[in-house]
């Protein structure tokens, strides 16, 4: 990245500010070795959740919840966020950060286990939007299962698509790259998705089901 280019990511990071609350489930994923959404990407979810007027989100990988605050900031305020991670503890941080932002328990369902496990039992077409942001060799099959979930003008999102720039870079090869780039691919060649890969956080694909 050019220093002109880095000089401009840094600034859209910034553009929208952090509260002390997001901050502080920052401190938290650090602690308990989550990676979470960038300020980017994270602010971008508040305004696509915001312009779905969501209702019905799903949310593949909790972490601590910072992503999850950020969808659920952006939902209508009758909207419930079903949101999927393997460990347990992640959830019970994710609790505390809902807490700490005013955030009812009736508008987060959290389910602990396997995402591949748990996801083929969510409803059909039930769903405004669906966030990825969990093990990096499963996108290609979460995509499937998404656009499974997603209702007619509802958005996909998955994170982490520029994977700290090593999917624009053909010399590097390694699974979880290569997964990233498969899932590019597959969802740029299907005919129900319109896609668009953003470069917000470590890059973002939004796709909207047609």
């Amino acid at each position: 990245m050019t220093s002109e280019a880095l000089a401009n990511w840094t600034y859209c990071e910034g553009f929208v500010p952090e509260d002390d609350i997001l901050l502080d489930a920052r401190d938290a994923a650090a602690e308990y070795g989550c990676t979470p959404v960038l300020p980017g990407s994270g602010a971008l979810l508040t305004v696509l959740a915001r312009i779905l007027d969501a209702r019905s989100i799903v949310e593949i990988g909790t972490g601590v919840g910072v992503s999850s605050l950020y969808l659920v900031r952006g939902m209508n305020p009758s909207g419930v966020l079903t949101t999927i991670d393997i460990e347990p503890e992640h959830h019970r941080i994710a609790r505390e950060t809902m807490k700490a932002a005013g955030v009812g328990s009736e508008r987060v369902r959290m389910i602990a286990g396997g995402a591949l496990t748990i996801i083929p039992r969510l409803t059909d077409g039930g769903y405004d939007l669906v966030f990825v942001d969990a093990v990096k060799s499963e996108y290609p099959a979460y995509v499937e299962h998404a656009v499974r979930l997603l209702r007619a003008g509802g958005v996909l999102a998955i994170d982490n698509t520029l994977w700290h720039s090593r999917v624009p870079d053909p010399a590097q090869r390694d699974h979880n790259t290569t997964a990233i780039r498969e899932t590019l691919k597959a969802v740029k060649a299907r005919d129900d998705l319109l896609s668009v890969l953003v470069p917000s956080g470590d890059g973002l694909l939004v796709a909207v089901r047609l």
